[in-house]
């Protein structure tokens, strides 16, 4: 029985090129060089959401600098003490 999904990926035949030189000289199978290619994606767009939010937030309290944001660390971690 499977525990993966199997996908139909279709590229332009100069990627095809690339993702074959890069299986080759990496040792490593095309699936493994694109599960990783993907955990790389997602990961990259989830910092991306939280810089946003961070952004948001910093905007909504009118937070506009570094040493702001330190501030308010510091009295947080204070007051949990």
């Amino acid at each position: 029985m499977r525990t993966t999904k199997v996908l139909t990926l279709s590229l332009p035949p100069e990627m095809v090129k690339e993702v074959e030189r890069l299986v080759k000289d990496e040792n490593r199978t095309k699936s493994e060089l694109f599960r990783e290619a993907l955990r790389k994606y997602i990961n990259d767009k989830r910092w991306q959401q939280i810089r946003q939010w961070g952004l948001r937030t910093s905007q909504e309290l009118g937070i506009s600098t570094d040493k702001e944001i330190d501030e308010l660390i510091h009295k947080y971690r204070k007051a949990k003490n």
